[in-house]
C-alpha cells in the first residue's frame, strides 16, 4: 500500500510538470454591458445598465456614494440599477465591477463637482456647520448616547449604537425605533458637536416624523457644560408625540419656566403632513431672545427678561440632539401601539448659521 501511494504521488507530480496545454481550464465567462462609461452631473440620480452573462454574476463597488441593485443575480439577462448620491464636494469617480465566474468587467462613473450655495434663511447670517447626510455613515462630529430603558422620562427604548437604529443613506439620516424579538425596544439618540456646540445662531433641520402612538421624536439642544436641569437650560426646537399626530411643539426649559404650561415657554401648531413629508424646523437664538419656526413661520418667541439666570441660562454653548423615544411620561400618555413599529424619524439635513 505504501509503494502504491508513493507511485500515485510521483504520477501526480509528473502530470503537474507536463505541458500546460494538456490541463483543462474553465473557459472565461461572457459579460455584456449595455454601457460602461457614464458622465453625470451633481444631482442624485439612477443609472440603468443591462447585464448579460453566461453565468450568474455579482457586482460590487468601493464607492460609498454608489448604491447597487441587485448585488447578485442568477438571471443572466437583467438590469443593474446604480443610484448615484448627490454630490456637494469635489468631482469624483467610481467603479462598479461585474463579476461572473472567472471573468470581470467594469463600469466607470464620473460625477461633476457639486457646488451648492446654502443661503441663510435670515439676512446677516452665514453657514458655519452643516450635515447633508450624503454619505453612508455619521461623521466624526456625531456621538451616540447609550442609555438603558427607563433612563429618562420612563421611556421604553434602549438607546444603542448599531446599524439597525441609525442609517445614513439616500441623502438622509434615518433614526429607527425597533421592537426586538425579546419584547424590548431600541432606538438612537445622537449628538452633534457635543464638546463644543454653538452659542447663538440659527439652527434648522428638515425632518419627516414617524407615525404611531407612543413615538416621541425630538430635535433639541442641551448645554455643553451641563451641571443640573433645568437650571442650565434646555431648548426644544421641535417635539412631536404620536397620539397627537401632526401637532408640533416648541418649548424652553429653565428654573423659572419648566413645564408650567404658559404661553411664554411653549407653543404648538398643527402641521398637516408632518409624518408623511418633510417640514422645516428652526430656531433663531440671540442674547435677547429665541424665536422658533415651522416652515419659516414663527411659532414661539421667548425673550430674555433681564432678571438673570433663572429665566435666561442661554448665554452658553449648546449642542444639537436628535432622538426617537417610545412611551414615557409624555409620549406614552395615551399608551403605545407596537403595530406601528418599526418607526422612523428621517432627517434630510441639519444646518447652523451665525452672524
Amino acid at each position: 500500500m505504501i509503494i502504491s501511494a508513493i507511485f500515485a504521488i510521483v504520477a501526480g507530480l509528473s502530470a503537474c510538470n507536463g505541458n500546460d496545454s494538456e490541463i483543462g481550464y474553465a473557459p472565461a465567462e461572457e459579460i455584456s454591458l449595455s454601457q460602461k462609461v457614464f458622465q453625470v452631473d451633481t444631482a442624485r440620480q439612477t443609472l440603468n445598465v443591462r447585464v448579460k452573462t453566461s453565468h450568474e454574476f455579482s457586482v460590487y463597488t468601493s464607492s460609498s456614494w454608489l448604491t447597487l441593485n441587485p448585488v447578485s443575480s442568477i438571471d443572466r439577462d437583467t438590469t443593474l440599477t446604480i443610484t448615484v448620491d448627490k454630490n456637494k464636494g469635489d468631482a469624483r469617480q467610481g467603479v462598479v465591477v461585474v463579476w461572473a465566474g472567472g471573468s470581470r468587467d467594469s463600469i466607470l462613473i464620473s460625477q461633476a463637482a457639486g457646488v451648492e450655495d446654502i443661503k441663510a434663511p435670515i439676512a446677516g447670517y452665514k453657514l458655519v456647520w452643516n450635515d447633508e447626510f450624503e454619505g453612508s455613515a455619521l461623521g466624526s462630529d456625531w456621538t451616540y448616547g447609550i442609555q438603558p430603558a427607563g433612563w429618562v422620562n420612563n421611556e421604553k427604548q434602549n438607546y444603542v449604537n448599531d446599524n439597525d437604529v441609525s442609517k445614513v443613506s439616500g441623502g438622509s439620516l434615518k433614526i429607527n425605533l425597533i421592537k426586538n424579538a425579546d419584547g424590548s425596544y431600541k432606538s438612537a439618540r445622537v449628538y452633534a458637536k457635543r464638546n463644543s456646540g454653538w452659542k447663538y445662531g440659527y439652527m434648522e433641520a428638515r425632518i419627516k416624523l414617524p407615525k404611531g402612538k407612543g413615538t416621541w421624536p425630538a430635535f433639541w439642544m442641551m448645554p455643553v457644560n451641563f451641571k443640573s436641569w433645568p437650571a442650565d437650560g434646555e431648548i426644544d426646537i421641535m417635539e412631536h408625540v404620536g397620539y397627537n399626530q401632526d401637532n408640533i411643539v416648541s418649548t424652553i426649559h429653565c428654573t423659572k419656566y419648566n413645564n408650567t404650561g404658559t404661553a411664554i415657554e411653549s407653543a404648538n401648531r398643527m402641521v398637516v403632513g408632518a409624518t408623511s413629508e418633510y417640514h422645516l424646523y428652526g430656531m433663531e437664538w440671540t442674547s435677547e431672545q429665541m424665536t422658533f419656526y415651522v416652515d419659516n413661520v414663527a411659532l414661539l418667541t421667548y425673550k430674555n427678561d433681564g432678571t438673570g439666570i433663572d429665566a435666561w441660562p442661554f448665554d452658553n454653548a449648546f449642542y444639537i440632539i436628535f432622538n426617537l423615544a417610545y412611551g414615557g411620561s409624555w409620549g406614552g400618555l395615551q399608551g403605545v401601539d407596537d403595530s406601528a413599529l418599526p418607526a422612523t424619524m428621517e432627517i434630510d439635513y441639519v444646518r447652523v448659521f451665525q452672524k
